[in-house]
Parts: C-alpha cells; sequence; structure tokens
C-alpha cells in the first residue's frame, strides 16, 4: 500500500514542478536529496557501531541475562499459563533485554523464535495457529513498544545537527516509551478480556 502512496506522491511532484515551471529546482533537490541521504546513511552507521559493540560486549557480559532474570516476575503476569522453564518464555526474556540495551539487529532473530515457539505452545493448548493468540499480541507489544535505554540513533542525529548534548532527551525518551507501552499493553489486555467475555457468552 505504502508504494503506491509514494509513487504517487513521487508522480505527483514532477508533474507540478514541470506544470509550475520548477523543474530545475525539483531535479536540483531531489539530487540533493540523494546525496545528504548518503551522508546521513553514513553519519548513522558509526554511531550504531559504535554502540552496537558495546552493546554486543554487554551481552558478552551476561549483562542481557541479568535482565531476563529481572523481567520474569513481570511476564508471569503478562504470560499466564506460559511455563516459566518454556523456551517460548526464555526467548521472550532475551528479546525484551536485548531492546532494552538497544541491541535491536540481536533482538530480531530472537523475536522470530520467539513466535514461533508460542505458536508451538499455542498449538499444545489447542489453539488455532493461524490466529494471534493472548501471548503473541502482548509479546509483539513489547517488543514494538519497547524501552530503549540508550537512543542512540536519535541522539546521532541530534548530533549530526549541532546538538551540543544529543543524549539530554534520554529522560523524554524514557517517559514516553513507559507511556506508550503502558498503552500498549492496556488496549491487549482489555480486548484479550472483551474476547474471553465475548466467547463464555
Amino acid at each position: 500500500m505504502m508504494k503506491w502512496v509514494f509513487g504517487l506522491m513521487l508522480l505527483l511532484s514532477v508533474i507540478f514542478g514541470l506544470v509550475t515551471g520548477n523543474a530545475a529546482p525539483l531535479t536540483e533537490s531531489a539530487l540533493n536529496s540523494c546525496v545528504e541521504a548518503v551522508e546521513l546513511f553514513l553519519y548513522l552507521i558509526g554511531g550504531m557501531c559504535m554502540w552496537g559493540g558495546l552493546m554486543r560486549i554487554a551481552e558478552k557480559a551476561g549483562l542481557t541475562t541479568a535482565l531476563a532474570k529481572i523481567f520474569r516476575p513481570l511476564f508471569k503476569f503478562l504470560f499466564p499459563g506460559l511455563d516459566p522453564s518454556s523456551k517460548a518464555y526464555g526467548l521472550i526474556c532475551m528479546n525484551v533485554a536485548a531492546n532494552v540495551l538497544g541491541l535491536g539487529n540481536a533482538a530480531t532473530p530472537i523475536g522470530l523464535n520467539a513466535m514461533h515457539e508460542l505458536e508451538i505452545e499455542g498449538q499444545k493448548r489447542g489453539l488455532d495457529g493461524t490466529v494471534a493468540s493472548r501471548h503473541m499480541i502482548v509479546f509483539i507489544v513489547l517488543n514494538t513498544a519497547s524501552i530503549t535505554l540508550i537512543p542512540q540513533t536519535a541522539a546521532t542525529l541530534r548530533l549530526k545537527h549541532g546538538s551540543l548534548s544529543p543524549f539530554d532527551i534520554f529522560p523524554a525518551v524514557i517517559v514516553t516509551s513507559v507511556i506508550a507501552l503502558a498503552a500498549g499493553l492496556l488496549v491487549a489486555l482489555i480486548f484479550n478480556a472483551a474476547d474471553k467475555r465475548k466467547a463464555g457468552a
């Protein structure tokens, strides 16, 4: 769907540029934007490599595993009925811990494996494998609206544009992340409860 939206926007830009006699500025802007995109990529990749390396060191040092243990009591509430010793439970803990540490690249394959294991767990309980279970939905919310302790991408962009304190957005990022996560979990739990009442009726 989005490819059609962006394609239409691009086509309309070209048409209006030609009609209004702004073809030259349009071409210049397009070329400059391409150069700026490559520059931004190179600028961001440096920060990503640095923080990614630091987070990998933290992971190898056992910090991810320690965070996973801290999250276990919370997950007993969010994932009722899921065996804490199961592979799915361990993968969920590792995924959230990796996201908190900013290890997005490491969190993605862990998250895919966690979803696969949750599907298997659901099939064991007789759930329809073609429909997302409660555990799957809650996990997607946790993965999507995860709290990140080091917002390195936003900080790198701020540094590029002249910010003297690129990490001074940290408190705002934490507050908004917590609110977004709480709102997502609340909606997921409310709809799950409504679905249960509907099924019981």
